[in-house]
């Protein structure tokens, strides 16, 4: 950590800074200039000690500064840019401008960026994740959180502090903007709480300092620097601060100032008043070809290795820690490491063999998935593979806002869920995930994939180990049946090779066609070979990328004139929804009769609920014979 540091030019620069602040925020006529104003001099004093170069953003040794209030966006980027990570006039010129990358809250995109934020509370969680991929990859570095205190009313960041003591992430520092105003007015009176004695109760080590006094600021720094735990700055601060009559007032959190106000604001802070020039940068401004998403892809060494191939009735989930635990031993001395991320669900999802090859990269996160899904997220962003494996109903119902965010991070975290649909049978509804389909359908750059049987999830397991991007993967409880082709091979033997977005034909015919995914499958198999005894032949393609649906197999299916969609899934969002648009969007023509569940289930066994839903072999094969009037 630097040590000469010069006050006097610190001091000059936070003018600057506020100067900044109050002309973006006045120029875009929105904004939260006063929580900008009250943690610049935090942001200022961190990026002059910590290492980095601005020139080289993504250098792996960096320190890493992830601010959760994202809001505060005209401080972060003035800082940035006085450090010399842009140029200070463009990012005031351009803020809150569409097609600028200099956008309402913090993004990625921007270089010195390290976390799009906005969504409170989920900062300290991303910041966990990066200093335990310092760790896990053997990098050092220290990780800075700065949050806003409104945000500490959030459940999720006393996940994020258990975690970090569990983990002892004492190259983790969490800073505090305490100014004790948000929206709707002092925090004491919004929701009253103790903050130090919260964090110090989940043994974080805590300092109050001035916020506005750069030796203080650089003592707690350097303090923090050497602690035996994680540790936190308590910054008291003043909302607005540099501007007498912005100061300690709400208003001002979300508020910009009028452009009558602004000429006082910076004589007072001894700054010209450069606000036409800025108007005229503005209009100049020419969007670019969007950002380059790519920049952010894990590249990897990992290897698949050798297939586990399966002949006798296994459940998916079993299959899915053997080929994790496999590719654990397989890629142990390459330089990409896999991790895997468990909320206290290990035995149901499988992961302990993944555990006992590789320990020290096996992460048990207790049951705190919101902490989990962000962290997660986070960890893939640092050149690492992560497995972050849960029940459907926790690590995506339950964290949706949380994996939307890691959408717009670009991270490269792979979600593998089990316990999905009906198929998780006497757990009751309130376990039954039945919407997966349709909240990925929401996410733009998730893919999704549903692996049809022990063997193709073995498959789809190790196409994965080096693939970048968000993946998510589902799976069932029970035991599935091995798939077989008309000759009673194994379909997803040695010869096949599985490939995003195409679908598979395991079975050929004329009078009808059927699309699966998920674990009807093999009740679907069985009915259509009953069919094909009483002379009905159904063209049968099992989906395993609901998401992509390829033109020419929905052509073929829609010449046979009649669709059938079989899925665990609500019936109103899932595989039915998308073959209706697809065929729309490819004007193809063919009616379309939906097989799903068309409201939540209740306890039972599997079986007694797919034939509550209609979803039975026996239920499927009279459907068929009356739409086909057979």
């Amino acid at each position: 950590m630097k040590t000469n540091i010069n006050i006097d030019d610190l001091l000059a620069r936070s003018k600057a800074a506020r100067a900044a602040i109050l002309n973006m925020t006045t120029l875009a006529g929105s904004g939260h200039p006063g929580g900008s104003m009250s943690s610049i001099d935090l942001l200022l004093a961190l990026y002059s000690v910590i290492r980095c170069e601005p020139e080289h953003p993504f250098l792996a040794d960096r320190d890493r500064v992830v601010v959760s209030n994202g809001h505060i966006s005209p401080a972060v980027y003035s800082a940035l840019a006085l450090r010399g990570y842009f140029d200070l006039d463009d990012a005031i010129s351009q803020f809150r401008l569409f097609g600028s990358k200099f956008e309402g809250h913090i993004e990625r995109e921007v270089p010195g960026v390290e976390w799009s934020s906005g969504n409170l509370g989920q900062g300290l969680s991303a910041g966990a994740g990066m200093a335990l991929a310092s760790r896990v990859n053997q990098i050092p570095y220290r990780v800075y959180v700065l949050m806003g205190d409104g945000e500490q009313q959030k459940g999720q960041i006393s996940e994020a502090r258990r975690f970090a003591v569990k983990y002892k992430l004492n190259n983790l520092t969490a800073l505090i903007d305490y100014n004790r105003l948000q929206i709707s007015g002092n925090i004491s009176d919004v929701m009253p709480q103790n903050i130090r004695l919260n964090w110090e109760s989940d043994g974080w080590q805590v300092w109050e300092i001035d916020g506005h006094s750069y030796p203080e600021i650089f003592q707690a720094l350097e303090k923090a620097s050497r602690a035996a735990q994680p540790a936190l700055i308590l910054a008291h601060t003043v909302m607005g601060k540099g501007v007498p009559f912005m100061e300690n007032l709400a208003k001002y959190h979300g508020s910009a100032l009028p452009e009558d106000q602004l000429p006082e604001a910076l004589q007072t802070l001894g700054q010209p008043n450069r606000l036409d020039e800025f108007k005229k940068l503005r209009e100049k401004f020419k969007p670019a070809n969007g950002h380059d998403g790519q920049r952010f892809d894990l590249r990897c060494d990992l290897q698949p290795g050798r297939p586990i191939l399966y002949e006798k009735e296994t459940d998916n989930r079993s299959a899915w820690g053997a080929a994790i635990a496999d590719l654990a031993e397989t890629n142990k001395k390459k330089n990409t490491p896999i991790v895997v991320v468990d909320c206290d669900l290990q035995a149901s999802v499988k992961t302990a063999a993944f555990e006992k090859a590789t320990p020290d990269r096996f992460i048990q996160a207790g049951i705190m998935e919101q902490n989990s899904a962000v962290l997660s997220g986070a960890l893939s962003t640092c050149g690492i593979q992560v497995f972050w494996s849960d029940f459907g109903i926790f690590g995506l119902d339950e964290v949706y806002n949380m994996q939307r965010l890691n959408d717009i991070n670009h991270t490269n975290l792979k979600t593998v869920l089990t316990h999905v649909g009906i198929d998780v049978g006497e757990d009751g509804k309130t376990h039954q995930c039945v919407d997966y389909i349709g909240l990925l359908r929401n996410l733009y750059n998730f893919r999704l994939i549903c692996p049809a049987d022990p063997n193709q999830t073995d498959l789809v397991t190790r196409w994965l180990v080096n693939k970048p991007g968000n993946y998510l993967v589902t799976m069932g409880r029970s035991k599935l049946p091995i798939l077989h082709d008309e000759d009673g091979k194994v379909f997803y033997g040695p010869k096949y090779s599985f490939e995003y977005g195409k679908a598979d034909v395991l079975r050929v015919g004329n009078d009808g066609s059927v699309f699966v995914t998920g674990t009807p499958v093999g009740r679907a198999l069985k009915a259509v070979d009953i069919l094909r005894e009483e002379g009905i032949y159904l063209h049968l393609i099992y989906v395993s990328s609901p998401l992509s649906i390829e033109r020419e197999i929905l052509e073929t299916a829609a010449k046979t004139g009649v669709i059938f969609s079989v899925e665990d899934h609500n019936v109103r969002s899932g595989l039915g929804s998308i073959l209706a648009d697809r065929l729309n969007e490819e004007r193809l023509c063919a009616r379309l009769v939906k097989l799903g569940l068309g409201s939540y289930a209740g306890s039972g066994s599997p079986e007694a609920l797919y034939r509550w839903a209609g979803l039975g072999s026996a239920d499927i094969v009279a459907r068929v014979k009356k739409e086909l009037g057979k």
